[in-house]
C-alpha cells in the first residue's frame, strides 16, 4: 500500500492551542517603505494598542462576545490616547481592512472607562478576545517587543529605522538589514506506554504540573534540542522524538515547538536548580488532572501546548 503523507484524518493540533487563531493575511510580498502608511489611510483600518505587556480593551458590552472586550481601535481613537500611530506595524488584512499593532503608553489607573489594560497571559487565560484577535495580539506583541529591543544595529551600534511596515530595521550609518527573530522553543512530553514525566517550575501555581521545556540552541535540531532539555531537567534518555504541534508564545517572540519523547530509562536525576519536583504520573492520574477531578494537582490551561500534549498522551490509548 502506498503511503499518502497528507492524509491525516484529523485537523492540526497547532489550530487549538492559544495565541495561534491568526487569520490575517500578511501580504508578506507586498510590504513597501510606505505600506503602513497606506494601510493606515485607509477609513476601514483598524490597530491594535499595546505597552509594557498590555493591550488596551474597550469594555463596553458590543464586542460580540461574552467578555465585551474589545481589542480594535481605530486610527483616531488611537491618537486620541496619545499613541504615535507614525510607527505602527503592519499586520496586515482581514476580512474588514487593514490591520495595525502600535505602542502606547497604559498607565492602568489612569484609563478612562470603558478602558482597561489587560496583560496578555490574562486576556488568554480568561479568553477575553476571540482566537483570531488573539492570534493578532501575538503577531502584533513580538513585533511590538523587537522593535522595542533592536531600536540600535547590532553590527555599528548607531541607530536604526523601520522600514517595510515593520518587518525589517535598517541601520542608519552602516545600511545593515535587522529582521525580526522568532525565538524557538523545544516543549517535550516524555512518555512510555503507561506513563508520563511532568515536572513543576518553581513559578508555577501550587499543585500545577507541565511538561518540561527548553529554547534550542544554534546548530541544534529540534529531536536533538528535546532530547538535551529533557537529559538535563531530569536525567531522562530519550530515544525517538516526534513532533506534534506548535503555538506562537508572544513572551516575548518565541515559537514553542510541541514534541513527544520516548523515554530509554526511568531513574530520574532531577535539575533542582530549574524544578521543583520532577516525576512519573500514570494515565489514570493524568486523565483526573486533565478533567480536575484529582484532589490537588492539576495541568496547564486548555490553551497552552503543554495541556494539549499531555491530553493528547493521555487519551491516546
Amino acid at each position: 500500500m502506498t503511503f499518502r503523507l497528507f492524509d491525516a484524518p484529523q485537523a492540526e493540533p497547532s489550530q487549538f492551542v492559544g495565541f495561534a487563531g491568526n487569520v490575517i493575511d500578511r501580504q508578506a510580498e507586498k510590504r513597501s517603505d510606505d505600506s503602513a502608511k497606506t494601510a493606515l489611510a485607509d477609513p476601514s483600518a483598524r490597530l491594535l494598542l499595546m505597552g509594557g505587556g498590555r493591550i488596551l480593551l474597550k469594555f463596553n458590552g458590543n464586542a460580540g462576545n461574552d467578555s465585551g472586550a474589545a481589542c480594535y481601535f481605530s486610527v483616531a481613537e488611537a491618537q486620541a490616547l496619545g499613541a504615535d500611530v507614525g510607527s505602527a506595524v503592519l499586520l496586515g488584512v482581514d476580512g474588514q481592512g487593514p490591520v495595525l499593532a502600535v505602542s502606547v503608553a497604559v498607565e492602568g489607573d489612569d484609563l478612562p472607562e470603558p478602558l482597561k489594560a489587560i496583560d496578555y497571559r490574562s486576556v488568554y487565560m480568561q479568553n477575553l478576545v476571540d482566537g483570531s484577535a488573539l492570534g493578532a495580539l501575538a503577531q502584533g506583541a513580538s513585533l511590538l517587543a523587537w522593535h522595542a529591543n533592536h531600536g540600535f544595529c547590532g553590527k555599528c551600534g548607531q541607530p536604526s529605522a523601520m522600514r517595510i511596515g515593520g518587518y525589517k530595521r535598517v541601520c542608519t550609518a552602516c545600511a545593515t538589514e535587522h529582521f525580526p527573530r522568532t525565538d524557538p522553543v523545544a516543549i517535550m512530553l516524555t512518555v512510555t506506554k503507561e506513563r508520563c514525566l511532568l515536572g513543576r517550575g518553581r513559578h508555577f501555581p501550587p499543585g500545577m504540573y507541565s511538561a518540561l521545556a527548553g529554547f534550542i540552541e544554534p546548530g541544534e535540531t529540534i529531536e536533538n534540542a528535546v532530547r538535551r532539555e529533557t537529559f538535563e531537567e531530569s536525567g531522562i534518555r530519550l530515544g525517538r522524538v516526534v513532533y506534534h504541534a506548535s503555538q506562537p508564545w508572544p513572551f516575548p517572540y518565541s515559537l514553542m515547538i510541541g514534541c513527544f519523547g520516548e523515554a530509554l530509562n526511568d531513574d530520574i536525576t532531577p535539575d533542582t536548580v530549574e524544578l521543583e519536583d520532577c516525576r512519573w504520573f500514570d494515565r489514570a492520574e493524568v486523565l483526573s488532572m486533565l478533567n480536575k477531578t484529582h484532589p490537588t494537582l492539576f495541568t496547564p490551561p486548555p490553551g497552552a501546548i503543554a495541556h494539549h500534549l499531555i491530553r493528547a498522551w493521555a487519551e491516546s490509548a
